[in-house]
């Protein structure tokens, strides 16, 4: 095929040059928004009497067989790849082969550069909208947990020891908000996102009086990108859209290293269905939440496709580089990456079982509720901690559990007449009276709210 560049060369490409600088592997799945893309600038053209009511019609047609042949998973042609530098000039050799001199006159008033950048961000449209729904999936998962076993006691953690006891669905639900985060945040990102690029043509705009916003209407696009040099070079929305991914990659990561934490003998919060785990080769005994630690190690290639973006434009001058062609594989290796990490926690999570640690387990987690009565009596805090303080230390000293306290202990600690309810760990919870705490009140109030959340976006 004749490059789309060709014309002041004398000579071909060297094989070995096209091998490595064809994307055509990695942007062939922009082939349906380059279609979509292409058929606007059709649009654009007819109106700016560039091509005939004739010429459209045939390009329409071409495209609408293009079309077919991507759903139908024919386009482009395995043989191709060998070929076309990008998807752009195969989509452009079709509808020459389909329709002739039509197809040549397509490309007037555009340039690869706002090509490329408006398929881009076509795609970008759906693949935001496609993370945010698996997040949101794995939140009504975690809130159809959180409402199963609304009651489970369980140990929190600072430092990895235990801290105070909460509910179990209190703690599920601080993940739902920070997904929730994470969905806010790619829908803030889609909002910006939300220009046209089209007709910004190679760098510095097109004689040809194409009418962008138009364009950008026809496309579904909020807003014309104003300025021709920053459309076709900036690419902060590819930054902040997988930045969104490596945080909410994060927030997953860290659901799962509590799914592997919880599923050993030394935990034994959390036993997932089977059908979730392997075993060993060689120890027949062995359960292994891998899917877990599959969602952690490969939410590491998402943090990893951050730093490649941010390494590719960091040193770009205006306008169009070409080193801008790899920015789409971290793109959508991070999109991808995210929302199946997302898909497999919410499934895998669906069937999961919860187990209370026994209360004894739970040492001394209420001591900072014994204190807190201490202020209520009129101590002062910092006298408080200290007294708290060296009655664990004789408690553990003993090899007793706070709730072993004896009546006179408590009395030289200054909490006569105390309930003793205070040295339980469900006690602790139902005393909480802050909002947003681990209070039985509270976790249903949050509940409530997050399911409401969840209503909402469905009709968004």
């Amino acid at each position: 095929m004749t490059k789309l560049w060709g014309g002041r060369f004398t000579k071909e490409m060297a094989p070995e040059f096209l091998e490595f600088s064809e994307s055509l592997r990695v942007d062939c799945r922009l082939a349906a928004e380059d279609i979509c893309g292409s058929l606007a600038h059709a649009t654009a053209l007819r109106s700016a009497e560039v091509l005939s009511e004739e010429d459209f019609n045939a390009l329409e047609s071409a495209m609408e067989t293009i079309a077919r042949e991507i759903r139908d998973g024919v386009f482009p042609p395995p043989s191709e790849s060998a070929v076309h530098e990008d998807i752009h000039s195969a989509v452009e050799a079709r509808l020459v082969e389909l329709c002739g001199e039509p197809g040549r006159r397509l490309h007037a008033g555009r340039s690869r550069n706002d090509q490329v950048v408006t398929d881009t961000l076509l795609w970008l449209r759906g693949a935001s909208r496609d993370v945010r729904a698996a997040l949101r999936e794995l939140q009504s998962t975690l809130v159809a947990l959180a409402e199963t076993n609304q009651h489970l006691v369980i140990p929190a953690y600072t430092h990895l020891q235990r801290a105070q006891p909460v509910l179990l669905a209190h703690h599920l639900l601080a993940h739902f908000e920070a997904l929730d985060r994470d969905v806010a945040r790619f829908e803030d990102a889609a909002r910006r996102a939300d220009r046209c690029p089209l007709g910004a043509a190679a760098c510095a705009g097109s004689t040809i009086p194409i009418d962008r916003e138009r364009t950008a209407q026809t496309l579904g696009f909020a807003r014309v990108a104003e300025n021709s040099l920053d459309a076709i070079s900036s690419r902060d929305w590819a930054l902040e859209f997988v930045s969104g991914c490596a945080i909410a990659a994060g927030h997953l990561s860290r659901i799962a290293e509590e799914i592997v934490l919880w599923s050993s003998r030394e935990f034994s919060l959390i036993s997932l269905p089977d059908e979730w785990c392997t075993g060993s080769s060689m120890m027949p005994q062995k359960r292994n939440p891998d899917i877990a630690e599959l969602v952690r190690g490969k939410t590491a290639r998402v943090h990893g496709a951050l730093v490649t973006l941010h390494s590719l434009v960091k040193g770009l001058p205006l306008a169009y580089n070409r080193d801008l062609q790899e920015d789409k594989e971290p793109l959508f290796d991070a999109a991808d990456t995210t929302r199946t990490c997302a898909k497999m926690l919410a499934a895998a999570m669906a069937d999961a079982r919860f187990t209370e640690p026994p209360a004894t387990a739970l040492d001394m987690a209420c001591a900072t509720d014994l204190a807190e009565e201490l202020v209520r009596r009129g101590v002062p805090f910092r006298e408080a901690h200290e007294r708290i303080g060296q009655l664990v230390r004789a408690l553990e000293e003993d090899g007793r559990a706070l709730d072993g306290a004896t009546d006179t202990e408590l009395l030289d600690a200054g909490l006569a007449g105390l309930d003793r309810a205070l040295l339980t760990a469900r006690g602790s919870i139902e005393a909480k009276r802050t909002l947003g705490s681990t209070s039985p009140a509270e976790v249903q109030r949050a509940l409530t709210r997050a399911k409401r959340r969840l209503e909402a976006a469905q009709t968004d």
